[in-house]
């Protein structure tokens, strides 16, 4: 068994669940502990069976949840030390339970590998992650979300990838005639901000391979971007090239089903 569900998507709160036969982790908890709870239940999935939180940075979206899922399951966090020095005082108190790692350096646990990389975000040290099975190394899945600019390192990571959870923000039109300020504005479409729907569909031109079988978008923005539309901007694409990889979006408020990576 290796499998992932999206718990929640977006700017109000991010959520993943990945488990295998051994183990189940989160990857960020911004969503409250209440709401994580009751997705695992209707998952069928037991809260008990949760070892990790694997946290990406330290923004409200991604962490809000993470202090009380670790309490009350008495689970370890696992998030680079700059990030805990940016948001210890959000986490509450966590006594023994943090586990630091480093971009770059691969770490098990049971039996999955988890591969934190560096992330362009406006963040003290933002990663994105690469999780495998150790006994099935070629199911590969990739959570790749708060991303600025579509790196090098992040194309090479995403590479090879049977399920891709990746950023597809905003709609570049409707964000410059929306209502943000000018100065937020700049921040989104920056090196160090979020993903358009458009920049999604340039990192799939690059990484797309016939071992790609499921593509999630996510972190959709509720005020510069509509489901409809970032599906439809990559479906147009996906077509173009005869390809029928299994394309979902991911949202806010309702989390996917159980997906086999």
């Amino acid at each position: 068994m290796f499998q992932t569900a999206v718990l929640a998507s977006g700017s109000k709160g991010n959520c993943v669940l990945v488990r295998s036969g051994q183990t189940a982790l989160l990857v960020d908890a911004g969503i409250a502990a209440r709401r994580v709870w009751e997705a695992l239940e209707n998952l069928n999935i037991d809260k008990s069976r949760l070892e990790g939180i694997l946290v990406s940075h330290e923004h409200g979206d991604h962490i809000s949840g993470v202090g009380a899922v670790s309490r009350h399951l008495k689970i370890p966090v696992y998030l680079t030390r700059d990030t805990y020095q940016a948001c210890r005082h959000r986490l509450g108190n966590m006594q023994d339970r943090i586990v630091f790692i480093t971009a770059g350096e691969s770490f098990a646990i049971r039996d999955l590998v988890i591969h934190p990389f560096s992330s362009p975000h406006d963040a003290i040290d933002s990663c994105n992650f690469t999780i495998t099975h150790a006994e099935q190394p070629d199911r590969k899945l990739a959570v790749a979300t708060d991303v600025g600019y579509q790196s090098r390192l992040l194309t090479t990571h995403l590479s090879n990838c049977s399920t891709l959870i990746l950023e597809s923000n905003h709609d570049k039109k409707m964000l410059l005639e929306g209502p943000y300020d000018w100065n937020l504005k700049q921040r989104i479409m920056s090196n160090h901000g979020h993903l358009s729907n458009l920049d999604a569909v340039g990192v799939i031109s690059q990484v797309m391979h016939s071992g790609l079988k499921t593509l999630i978008l996510a972190h959709l923005s509720e005020v510069n971007n509509l489901p409809d539309l970032a599906e439809k901007t990559m479906l147009d694409f996906l077509q173009s090239i005869n390809c029928d990889v299994r394309l979902l979006v991911a949202h806010q408020y309702i989390h996917t089903e159980l997906i086999d990576i």
